[in-house]
């Protein structure tokens, strides 16, 4: 299969794997009902599958740099599959949470396909196979929602989970069949890889910054997200999880930035990308503020919260992943932690800020999450990242 071909195989399963942790977001309501939990109560559940995915990417991801990569992409996938299963299955409260957890833990495939990616095209391409990848992994992460939205409403939430169990079925042997194997630079202890990771968060200081601009911007991104079902269920909406689906649909737009976003960071830097999508970001919830009563206010809101949080992360990602190639799993799992510690901290926060609060906390706290994103692209590194822009050191 030719390189081309293995980067959309690629896009296609991140982006169906890394939908496992998102399906929940519209059907949480659906979910509380079923076993009596109030908003908060339910909201664990994001919370501890996007707490599951952060410790998935400091456990597992890193044994990319060590292990036969298809095989720990395989692997993976299978134990989504499992995990799903658990979801569906769960006859409580408690077990769907723990079940969440596990959900979150096996869900490495996207976050090893990137890297894997990387792997396959010179280091001049980097930006363009990671956004390719990427693009895939953010559809897959949209649609998710719609598509757990409107199955959720027809047929239950748990149906959901049976089916997205089955397609992960059908892609563990997918992948089997058609990736090559990639073999590591060379064999490191497992306990020496997580030893590692520390010390290259101390090392880097292009990572530092990337990682603090990716969490602050998810957070923005979950804390939207995970109350929006709340939001469209009072008036003036009264609408279910299937509406609230649909908003992925719109956001897909914001989705299909992430080759551009790729060619422009390969092209002129990062740094103009970023500063460019964390202002898009901070709009969005301007607009959210003002024109919450809007189904066409929240729409124009999606799609530049989706568009800034996406191209924010590719622009992170195309830089880290460019730091060290005999590291480079491990530099996206540090990365990466930082990334969805951000998810699940948005996620807690926006849950915790709707019931206080009702929906001015929302935009209160996605306002604020905003401008500490764009307070950290001045302050933190700022000279690293325009040294790295203008060729000084070496990315």
């Amino acid at each position: 299969m030719k390189v081309r071909g293995l980067l959309w195989l690629l896009a296609i399963a991140a982006g169906v794997t890394v939908a496992n942790i998102y399906y929940c977001q519209p059907l949480l309501a659906m979910m509380g009902e079923t076993f009596g939990a109030s908003a908060h109560g339910i909201g664990l559940v994001a919370v501890l599958t996007q707490a599951g995915y952060a410790a998935a990417m400091l456990f597992i991801i890193p044994l990319g740099d060590s292990e036969e990569r298809r095989r720990l992409i395989v692997l993976a996938a299978g134990a989504s599959a499992v995990a799903l299963l658990g979801v569906a299955l769960a006859p409580s409260l408690k077990a769907l949470c723990l079940a969440s957890l596990a959900l979150g833990l096996t869900t490495a495939v996207p976050q090893l396909a990137v890297p894997y990616a990387a792997g396959l095209v010179p280091a001049a391409d980097r930006g363009r196979s990671v956004g390719k990848v990427m693009s895939g992994l953010l559809i897959g992460i949209l649609l998710s929602r719609t598509a757990s939205g409107l199955v959720g409403q027809q047929l239950g939430w748990r149906a959901t989970f049976l089916l997205a169990a089955a397609a992960m079925a059908v892609f563990t042997v997918l992948l089997r069949l058609l990736l090559p194997a990639q073999e590591p630079p060379r064999r490191i202890a497992y306990g020496e890889l997580l030893r590692s990771l520390p010390s290259l968060l101390r090392r880097e200081p292009l990572l530092r910054r990337h990682a603090l601009l990716g969490a602050l911007a998810l957070a923005a991104f979950s804390a939207f997200w995970t109350t929006l079902v709340f939001l469209l269920a009072t008036p003036p909406y009264h609408y279910g999880a299937g509406v609230a689906g649909l908003f992925g649909l719109v956001g897909v737009a914001g989705a299909l930035v992430a080759p551009v976003a790729g060619k422009l960071a390969d092209r002129h830097g990062t740094r103009i990308v970023n500063l460019l999508a964390l202002c898009c970001v901070l709009v969005s919830w301007a607009v959210f503020a003002l024109l919450w009563r809007s189904l066409l206010g929240l729409a124009t809101g999606v799609v530049l919260l989706d568009l800034g949080v996406q191209a924010n992360h590719i622009s992170n990602q195309t830089r880290v992943l460019g730091l060290s190639e005999g590291g480079r799993n491990r530099l996206n799992a540090v990365y990466m932690v930082f990334y969805f510690c951000g998810a699940a901290a948005g996620s807690f926060l926006g849950a915790s800020a709707w019931s206080a609060y009702g929906w001015a906390g929302v935009t209160g706290l996605g306002f604020a999450l905003a401008l500490a994103a764009l307070a950290a692209f001045f302050t933190v590194e700022p000279l690293a990242a325009r040294a790295a822009d203008a060729h000084l050191i070496r990315i």
